[in-house]
């Protein structure tokens, strides 16, 4: 499918306005993400249509904790990436550089179908980043909110001030994945730069009506310094929102980052830690067996409001969108009950290749 993010420079190649990558690239070239490829009428998609594969998750596991806790969420991704961290959890699938990992051929209304069908609640665009197939995303997101099926993106918020309206416009809720607070660190382990980001979260915030939850995973000695989360912390405060919550997650050795230990459940607790004292009033841990870290409780009055062990959902004290003891607003969307889809993960086919 053609692009609808480029531009023909004067020497014949073509300019990507997508990502802050800016890749420019002739006529039989792939940019950085492998899926955009120049042709001699501009940029094309060459993933439209095609799936790596389809899941039903539990929508904690995005991770997104105050968007219709404990529903069930029908996940899938592509593949290709516009980053290049080195520590990617989804190496198999978002650094791969051949079409035969993808099996499914699904169309954006196959898709809501579908998640009507297994009855769940919202779309979850995930595993590599929707960004880099921003059409495909952008018209199945279209085509859910149609049938009334929420969407989630899950991104790093890597996209250029031209895409990103319409992009974040589809979507009823995102994860971002803040992966540090250091250009050093964007640079280094991500191929990519902290500034695009940190302009999207702002984005997201002040224009758009996307329900909105960050995460940083954790790497021992990369991104962890007191210091460090520190001051991302009093940023995210200052320019996002003491309510926007935030999910601490451990690292474990993976890709090009197999030298480095497991992060210790002190490293996301001290973080946690640090975040609320400086005022953030959802702070999560994951990856990690900590039910306190995994819970929710209200601001206010510090009611347990919705236990978590993992993705299972426990005690259940909201009225609606508030504290069932002392009435306080709680952002996020949330049922009158919990969903009861549990920790189940069950691979499903839409159609075959």
């Amino acid at each position: 499918m053609k692009g609808r993010y480029w531009h023909k420079l004067e020497d014949g190649r073509f300019l990507c306005t997508v990502c802050p990558r800016a890749c420019k690239i002739r006529p039989g070239q792939q940019g950085f993400c492998v899926v955009r490829e120049a042709q001699e009428d501009g940029i094309h998609l060459t993933t439209y249509g095609r799936s790596s594969g389809f899941c039903i998750d539990p929508i904690e596991k995005k991770p997104l904790n105050h968007f219709y806790p404990g529903t069930s969420v029908l996940s899938f991704g592509t593949v290709g990436c516009n980053l290049g961290c080195q520590f990617c959890q989804n190496w198999d699938i978002s650094k791969v550089r051949e079409e035969a990992r993808l099996l499914d051929h699904a169309t954006p209304e196959q898709i809501a179908e579908a998640a009507i069908g297994a009855k769940c609640r919202s779309v979850a665009f995930t595993y590599n980043d929707p960004v880099i197939f921003l059409e495909y995303a952008v018209d199945t997101a279209r085509a859910c909110r149609e049938r009334d099926v929420k969407t989630v993106a899950v991104t790093a918020g890597y996209i250029t001030e031209e895409a990103r309206e319409e992009f974040f416009s589809a979507f009823d809720a995102a994860n971002v994945d803040l992966k540090a607070f250091t250009e050093d660190f964007y640079a280094k382990r991500c191929l990519a730069r902290l500034a695009p980001v940190l302009d999207t979260l702002q984005f997201i915030r002040a224009h758009t009506g996307v329900w909105l939850e960050l995460t940083t995973l954790l790497i021992p000695g990369e991104n962890d310094s007191a210091e460090e989360i520190d001051a991302m912390t009093k940023w995210i405060a200052d320019n996002l929102g003491t309510d926007v919550p935030l999910h601490f997650t451990a690292f474990h050795p993976d890709f090009r980052m197999k030298d480095i230990d497991r992060t210790p459940a002190s490293s996301l607790q001290r973080s946690r830690e640090i975040a609320m004292r400086n005022g953030l009033q959802f702070v999560y841990t994951g990856n990690v067996h900590d039910r306190q870290g995994g819970s929710t409780y209200c601001p206010s009055c510090k009611e347990l409001l919705i236990e978590r062990d993992w993705f299972e959902i426990g005690a259940y004290r909201m009225n609606g969108n508030t504290c069932g003891k002392c009435g306080a607003a709680i952002p996020g969307h949330f049922d009158a009950k919990p969903g009861s889809w549990g920790s189940r993960r069950v691979p499903v086919r839409i159609a075959q290749q």
